[in-house]
């Protein structure tokens, strides 16, 4: 069995509640959206073919318990389910990132999916999969990126209506040259949101580029 892995790189999480954490990403070659503020447009195209056996090698090297595939859209292949089981079966600690237009229910219990929940803002909206919030984890997260304030207005009567921090953690995010981090904070402030709010880790050390 094999993959189409863009790259496989060592660095400390950006995001979730595994912020800070070092670990292994398995980035995943595609994606079926086009979302406004993608920040890892260069993993639609290109990597190479590897194995599960290559794969597990690589991931080994770094010496970390966490792993996190993502892409891309990782799910988009559907071999990533026995990479996920694989992962859990070595002892990893595994979180896998998906846009939540694809379906988590085949996922291996074990996983921590962190899903996110498009905005309008994102373009994508009309992607969300909604039946995906009845398959969610106590373990899992569920990520809103906000372009604006017209997307957090939106994410927070999805929030009410799907009682969605009753099920899981949920992470707001401002879009990273769109909305300001301290802008959000003060709307979550006010509105007593029962959410994590997040900035990028990875971006505030190292700016956008790959392999970070």
């Amino acid at each position: 069995m094999s993959l189409r892995i863009h790259e496989i790189f060592y660095s400390l999480q950006g995001e979730s509640s595994r912020v800070g954490l070092p670990t292994v990403f398995v980035r995943l070659t595609g994606c079926p959206l086009r979302c406004g503020y993608c920040d890892t447009e260069y993993a639609f195209h290109g990597g190479s073919t590897q194995s599960f056996e290559d794969i597990l090698s690589q991931v080994a090297a770094y010496q970390t318990k966490f792993v996190c595939v993502t892409g891309g859209e990782p799910l988009a292949q559907k071999s990533c389910l026995q990479l996920l089981t694989m992962l859990c079966d070595a002892g990893y600690s595994v979180s896998i990132e998906t846009s939540g237009a694809m379906d988590i229910s085949p996922v291996d219990t074990r996983v921590s999916v962190i899903m996110d929940i498009k905005t309008p803002g994102s373009g994508e909206v009309t992607k969300n999969l909604w039946s995906n919030i009845g398959h969610l984890k106590a373990q899992d997260e569920v990520k809103f990126v906000l372009v604006d304030q017209a997307d957090y207005v939106w994410s927070k009567q999805i929030l009410s209506e799907y009682k969605i921090s009753e099920k899981c953690p949920v992470l707001f995010s401002p879009g990273y040259h769109t909305l300001k981090a301290d802008d959000l904070a003060a709307l979550i402030l006010g509105d007593h949101l029962p959410v994590r709010m997040q900035v990028q880790l990875h971006k505030i050390l190292w700016g956008e580029k790959a392999g970070v």
